[in-house]
């Protein structure tokens, strides 16, 4: 392999694992699902227990005793409590869950923060970025010259510098945790949905025209190579595209037609579970909840299942 094709391959995969537009299967985004528990009006509690806690961290809380589970849920409810007034809203029970259904996201954040931090002040600036994904380019912009409209290096870097300036929420031209994560995974938070959508249209449009037509939207997930009849999921899609797509049948795809399709308003499950949980824990219906209110109520929160709690069970975990 000669220089350049290392280089485009080692850029194109850091395309692919930062959250760049994916290719057609990947376009729509749905919210991961809080829990494969049934949600049943009973004592038992797993679904919200896994909606609250994530999937992994419930196996740990219950493996613990009543009272380090309350210990535990204290120092939860201090996070969660993020203006700090002492009364947990919906809204911020929304936001914790949220957060717990994106963890995935944060810890793949993590691992490659310190790629990017390279002066190590916690934050990442764009000249950061900037230097260690584009450094080489930079440097021998003569090597690109040929390369590819795939591998368009010139096209990709202010493309990511407007995605960057739409993450840095502060305007301070560097990213914190948060900032940086919006960047790498644009599609979970909404404040960045418009350059998602920005995205998948330039990724689809050939033709410059600002819209996607029914071809551009079909040669975004099958290309006809050898002249054949088109499949049977191809005929589909083709009338998908005439019936659910094209909402003001005009023969092609506008921004809010491309977000309609890419990011659907599916049911909130993380509203209707906050909801869920302030409603049951509300003693003095005032529709917030304070410490005491869901520490009387642990039980549904982070409540133990188990029964026995040897010493392994017992031992210290990293809060979440």
């Amino acid at each position: 392999m000669d220089l350049l094709s290392f280089v485009c391959a080692v850029l194109l995969c850091t395309v692919l694992v930062h959250g760049k537009p994916t290719l057609r299967k990947e376009r729509v985004h749905h919210d991961p699902e809080l829990s494969r528990q049934a949600h049943e009006d009973n004592k038992s509690y797993q679904y919200d227990h896994e909606a609250f806690l994530g999937k992994e961290e419930a196996k740990t809380f219950d493996q613990l005793t009543p009272e380090e589970s309350k210990d535990r849920l204290g120092k939860i409810v201090d996070r969660i409590d993020s203006d700090g007034n002492g009364y947990i809203t919906t809204a911020e029970l929304k936001a914790w869950i949220k957060r717990v259904q994106k963890r995935y996201v944060y810890e793949n954040v993590a691992k490659v923060w310190t790629d990017y931090d390279l002066n190590k002040d916690n934050k990442i600036s764009w000249d950061e970025y900037k230097q260690a994904t584009y450094g080489y380019y930079l440097a021998n912009p003569e090597e690109f010259e040929d390369a590819t409209d795939q591998f368009s290096f010139k096209k990709m870097l202010p493309r990511d510098e407007r995605r960057f300036k739409a993450a840095d929420v502060n305007g301070d031209h560097a990213a914190d945790r948060e900032e940086f994560t919006a960047f790498l995974h644009p599609e979970e938070f909404e404040h960045m949905k418009d350059i998602v959508v920005l995205e998948t249209l330039e990724d689809i449009d050939k033709n410059g025209d600002g819209h996607v037509d029914e071809d551009e939207y079909i040669a975004d997930m099958f290309a006809h190579e050898d002249g054949g009849p088109e499949p049977d999921w191809v005929r589909t899609e083709r009338e998908q595209f005439s019936d659910f797509r094209d909402l003001n049948k005009d023969g092609k795809m506008d921004q809010d037609e491309i977000r309609h399709w890419i990011m659907p308003q599916d049911y909130d499950h993380a509203q209707a579970e906050a909801r869920h949980l302030v409603y049951e824990s509300d003693q003095d219906k005032d529709e917030m909840l304070t410490k005491e209110e869901i520490l009387e109520n642990w039980n549904m929160f982070v409540g133990s299942q188990a029964t026995n709690y040897g010493e392994d069970l017992t031992r210290n975990h990293d809060e979440l």
